[in-house]
């Protein structure tokens, strides 16, 4: 008769438990979700690194951080109102709305060309957010109507752009565009510092809960006793101020208020946001994956431009298909991550 003895090594073997594998995949679906944009950028960097010579050398990296550092303001501000579940569509128009006022102010000094900006550019903000959060009007419409307005206004200062105001190259404003700080641009050291700060805003402040708490459910944030209003109000404050922050710094680094800048930047803007992790429908969002997101699609302009014989229009083509592929994985691992 055969033994029916259960041989010893596979008695200590069990088999998972079907809430161990449910848990294993909601890990991966998550890190999948925060860290893919990461994983793409490396490996296009390197494969970049390889086929063009160019690439990897100091001036190309510092004029591709440069180059990032303008869109990484916005994009840090973009962040805060995709996670508490609204949209700012103005912030193209604010940038170059505070690029203009920040070079008209330079001629008063460096305080003027900065807090002019800043102020005009957070008020369009904090005008977003109260109608967003004390009329119900959706966020789509009201910074529509506030994108039209700051250009418009910007346009009534220049004259239908026909005057460029001038910054001083030798002026103490320029040098936060032009200067250098160990080998590397003054504004991404600006922008460094400003992730850092609204990394620890968002992740480790009462602040940055509520805005995780009204973007995840802002029924259930109200009852919970959160300041829905006033968080949705803030939010549109400091994406406006970021904007207007970034706007004048790129008129210190060109040393003129470029009155055609800014179009489509809001969209890119969203673009690298929403690669970086941070879902559309709010709720959920890094401040860390944003930084990515525009790296990601700085990089890919730069391939672009090495290659040579492709017009500057792929890169739209590239970063949309892109931007596709990403919407349809996030909503595949949110999916993924509710049945586990």
């Amino acid at each position: 008769m055969p033994s029916t003895k259960e041989h010893p090594a596979a008695a200590g073997r069990t088999a998972p438990a079907p809430g161990d594998t449910a848990r294993r995949g909601d890990r991966v679906a998550a890190l999948a979700q925060r860290h893919g944009a990461l994983v793409a950028l490396v490996v296009l960097a390197a494969v970049a690194s390889l086929s063009f010579d160019s690439f990897a050398t100091g001036d190309n990296l510092g004029n591709i951080a440069i180059s990032s550092s303008f869109l990484a303001t916005v994009a840090l501000g973009m962040t805060f109102v995709i996670v508490s579940g609204g949209i700012d569509l103005s912030v193209g128009s604010v940038f170059v709305l505070g690029g203009v006022l920040a070079a008209w102010g330079s001629q008063y000094g460096t305080v003027v060309a900065l807090l002019l900006p800043l102020a005009v550019c957070a008020a369009i903000g904090f005008v977003n957010g109260l109608l967003v959060a004390r009329t119900g009007l959706a966020p789509f419409i009201v910074t529509l109507a506030s994108m039209l307005a700051a250009r418009g206004l910007m346009l009534a200062i220049t004259d239908e752009g026909a005057d460029t105001f001038l910054v001083d190259p030798d002026s103490v404003f320029a040098s936060l565009g032009q200067g250098k700080l160990l080998g590397i641009g003054t504004p991404v050291w600006i922008t460094a510092v400003l992730f850092v700060g609204g990394a620890v805003l968002l992740r480790s402040t009462r602040f940055g809960q509520r805005v995780y708490a009204v973007g995840g459910n802002e029924q259930a944030a109200a009852l919970m006793g959160a300041p829905v209003a006033r968080t949705k109000i803030s939010v549109y404050t400091l994406s406006g101020l970021l904007a207007g922050l970034a706007g004048a710094l790129n008129a210190a680094y060109l040393a003129s208020g470029v009155t055609i800048l800014g179009y489509g930047m809001e969209l890119d803007a969203i673009a690298a946001v929403v690669i970086g992790g941070t879902l559309l429908t709010g709720g959920l969002g890094y401040v860390s994956g944003s930084l990515v997101g525009v790296l990601l699609l700085k990089v890919i302009q730069n391939v672009i431009n090495q290659i040579g014989s492709l017009d500057s229009a792929y890169q739209q083509v590239v970063s949309g298909a892109f931007l596709v592929l990403v919407v349809v994985a996030q909503t595949w691992l949110a999916r993924r991550r509710r049945v586990g």
